[in-house]
């Protein structure tokens, strides 16, 4: 059972990816007191598909998040393992931070960074729906264990969550994610609002043995010497750096 006092949450989110832990925290600063709701709270902060943050037309993104006094920026500093800023003999404006981060460093910060956040609680659990009369404002959520928790403002940041499917070949799975089920309950009761459904792809290379690579000839790739930091509050790397190796494909590849 939630050990809150439920009558005194004010915003609840649902969701603790990437942008479900910005608008809890956010939430949370302001005074509000602020219940984040996601299926297993050992996975805040998981770094899904790709480990890096920032990037082309990305990077300036998790300064904006820092100068709001996000996390991001501060807990892609605190796991990066190689920093480098991508176009940088083109002008400023279209020059883009990126770093790869350790995915287990990551996760780990973002949830103690969640965890030490004054009127923030986690919970680990799974909504069902939204509670509301008759196509009304909604004034909570129903969880799958048959609880209800009562808010004046539920924010959704369920990413690849809802309704989600997974296309393996020509393999067809329902997942949020690889091992992780997807939010299917909470989909279909947002139908009864009449809201425009559309959905969204996102593609994810396939994983490789490194074992089975020569990287020995592979062409290495560096990161800055003089690192650039997504937050202000931060001036040099955490971690120890490390190179990335860059190879190409070819015709037969993309037979």
């Amino acid at each position: 059972m939630l050990n809150i006092n439920k009558e005194n949450i004010e915003v609840i989110v649902i969701g603790g990816g990437h942008a479900g832990c910005e608008a809890a925290a956010a939430a949370a600063r302001m005074g509000v007191k602020t219940l984040l709701i996601t299926q297993d709270k050992a996975k805040i902060g998981e770094m899904s598909c790709n480990p890096a943050i920032g990037g082309i037309g990305k990077g300036h993104l998790v300064k904006e998040i820092d100068a709001l006094d996000g996390l991001m920026g501060l807990v892609a500093d605190e796991a990066g393992i190689q920093f480098r800023l991508l176009n940088r003999s083109r002008g400023a404006a279209v020059r883009g931070p990126r770093c790869q981060a350790d995915r287990k460093i990551y996760r780990e910060a973002m949830q103690k960074a969640i965890a030490s956040q004054r009127g923030l609680t986690v919970l680990s659990g799974t909504v069902a729906s939204f509670v509301s009369e008759n196509k009304g404002p909604i004034k909570g959520v129903c969880l799958e264990n048959g609880e209800t928790i009562l808010a004046q403002a539920i924010i959704l940041t369920t990413g690849t969550f809802l309704n989600g499917v997974i296309h393996m070949g020509d393999k067809t799975i329902a997942a949020g994610r690889v091992g992780e089920p997807p939010s299917v309950s909470l989909a279909n009761d947002l139908r009864r609002f009449n809201l425009s459904m559309g959905r969204l792809k996102t593609g994810t290379p396939p994983r490789l043995d490194g074992k089975t690579i020569n990287w020995d000839i592979l062409e290495k790739q560096l990161g800055d010497e003089r690192p650039e930091m997504f937050s202000e509050y931060n001036s040099k790397p955490s971690n120890r750096q490390v190179e990335c190796r860059v190879t190409y494909t070819n015709k037969e590849i993309h037979k």
